[in-house]
């Protein structure tokens, strides 16, 4: 039943992420496929289901929150960062438009399927918040780099 429920939350999530059309849509739902998985890895037992609810529920609610805040612009310094940093190298950024400062790191560089991919962690300071993201993103033909 719990392999079924967390097919279930996961499944959901990716359809919701491929029927996107606004930026806190798709960060909710990026969001919470990664409360998700790491509410499945903190539960145990009885608990784990719950924690794979609650994960993916305040997942969603933080990436909602952060994807609505990142304009064009920080996407764009975003995939600069992943394309031109070297690993462990922080770029920063504040948005004078939201008021949102960025601080974004590449922590893992290496190839899958051909294509080269990054790992990252992002500190989102907004409204007085500090926030952290941690995600993989690779790099496809068009030379952009997309969140996995």
């Amino acid at each position: 039943m719990k392999k079924i429920l967390i097919s279930f939350v996961v499944a959901s999530l990716t359809m919701t992420i491929a029927a996107c059309q606004s930026k806190s849509t798709l960060g909710g739902a990026v969001g919470g496929i990664a409360g998700g998985v790491a509410g499945s890895n903190i539960g145990g037992g009885s608990g784990r289901t719950a924690a794979i609810i609650a994960g993916s529920l305040l997942g969603a609610a933080l990436g909602s929150h952060i994807g609505g805040e990142m304009d064009e612009l920080d996407r764009r310094r975003a995939n600069d960062t992943l394309e031109t940093y070297p690993t462990g190298r922080t770029s920063s950024w504040n948005n004078p438009d939201t008021g949102a400062r960025y601080n974004v790191t590449p922590t893992r560089t290496y190839q899958a399927n051909q294509q080269p991919c990054r790992e990252y962690e992002m500190d989102v300071y907004m409204d007085g918040q500090r926030d952290v993201v941690t995600g993989t993103a690779c790099r496809n033909n068009q030379g952009e780099w997309i969140n996995q």
